[in-house]
Parts: structure tokens; C-alpha cells; sequence
């Protein structure tokens, strides 16, 4: 894929050795669960669960929500896995299924929570004034909210651009919709950040 990271770990994180060692593990324990070995497919969730729970709580904005989307989609996968092609890891298959369950219930029902991942204040140094402090916790709560008001798609694409650093193409072929559509979409959430967060400026 084209400008796309390899599956979704972030490349400073790991090497080229580890990643074709995990694919290779992945491909393997994909093959495996394929055809009913339920130890793989459960190695394969305990492997992707952390990072495919991080996601769908960025998209949702609560952990409980994040972790029953993310427990539907594996569901759902091992219902799935016969129909699985290879032509992506499964890290990333799972990643779209992840996506578009969020997706869904974003569009059922627009989320009221804050997005807790977004952004978050650090621990106060000594020389930091209470004001400081207060001043970019409000800030946070800020974006947080803006990022509440945003359409299921354009947090969807926004998330995944700028939390996760996914490429255009990656995301369009997550969420469903042309790469145009995902740009236009970025832009226009980051506008509505902009204005929204205008004071912080």
C-alpha cells in the first residue's frame, strides 16, 4: 500500500525485522483460526486488542464503549475469517472492522462523550503556575468537546489521520469513501477546530 505505514504500529517503535516477524506470526495464527483453532484466534485478539481498543475509544470517546465495539468486531471476524484474503495482515483487516463498527454506532446514535485520548495535560512542573495549569486543562476540554461535535466521518478521518497517522488511501479503504472525500473531510474537521479552539490561538 502506497505511502501507508505497514499494519499500524508506529515505525520508531519497531524494526523491519520485528514487523516481518509479526506479520509472519500473524499470517500464521490467521491460518490456523481459519480453519477452527480457537488458541490462535484468541492469540491473535490478546495481540491486536490494546492498540484496536485505543482506536475505537478515540472514535467513541469512552473506554466501555470502545471495548464492547471492540469486542463485536472480533466476533464478528472469527464469523469472517473464511472469507479472509491475505491481500491485507490481519492487523489491518481488524482495523477496518474496528472502524466501520464505530462508524455505525456513531451514525445510530451521535456521541455526547468527550474523546478522553485526545489530548491530555501533563503532570505540572514546580515552576508552572496554577493559572498555567488551569488555563490548558480548559484548553483540553475545549478540544475535547470540539472534537464532540464533529460528523461520525469527519472524526473518523481526522482520528485516523492525525491520532493515528494513517495514510489517505489506508483511511478511505477503512471508512469506505474515495481518498477525496477523506481530505475534504480532514480539512473540514480541522477547520471546525480551528474556529472552536480560536481563543487558545
Amino acid at each position: 500500500m502506497a505511502g501507508a505505514r505497514r499494519d499500524f504500529a508506529p515505525p520508531d517503535r519497531r524494526t523491519a525485522s520485528q514487523d516481518e516477524s509479526s506479520a509472519r506470526e500473524d499470517a500464521l495464527l490467521t491460518v490456523r483460526a481459519a480453519e477452527g483453532d480457537e488458541d490462535a484466534f484468541a492469540a491473535l485478539v490478546q495481540r491486536h486488542a490494546p492498540t484496536l481498543i485505543r482506536l475505537a475509544t478515540r472514535l467513541l470517546g469512552t473506554r466501555t464503549e470502545a471495548e464492547d465495539a471492540v469486542q463485536d468486531a472480533f466476533i464478528s471476524a472469527w464469523r469472517r475469517l473464511p472469507e479472509f484474503n491475505g491481500q491485507s495482515s490481519f492487523g489491518t483487516w481488524m482495523y477496518r472492522i474496528v472502524t466501520n463498527r464505530c462508524l455505525n454506532i456513531l451514525r445510530a446514535c451521535k456521541p455526547v462523550a468527550p474523546l478522553e485520548s485526545a489530548g491530555e495535560v501533563p503532570a505540572p512542573e514546580h515552576d508552572v503556575s496554577p493559572a498555567r495549569i488551569t488555563e490548558a486543562r480548559d484548553a483540553v476540554r475545549d478540544l475535547r468537546d470540539a472534537l464532540g461535535q464533529l460528523s461520525a466521518e469527519q472524526r473518523a478521518c481526522w482520528v485516523l489521520r492525525e491520532l493515528d497517522g494513517q495514510s489517505y488511501e489506508f483511511i478511505a479503504d477503512a471508512v469506505g469513501i474515495s481518498q477525496g472525500a477523506v481530505r475534504a473531510r480532514v480539512f473540514r474537521a480541522r477547520r471546525c477546530l480551528t474556529q472552536a479552539l480560536g481563543a487558545w490561538r
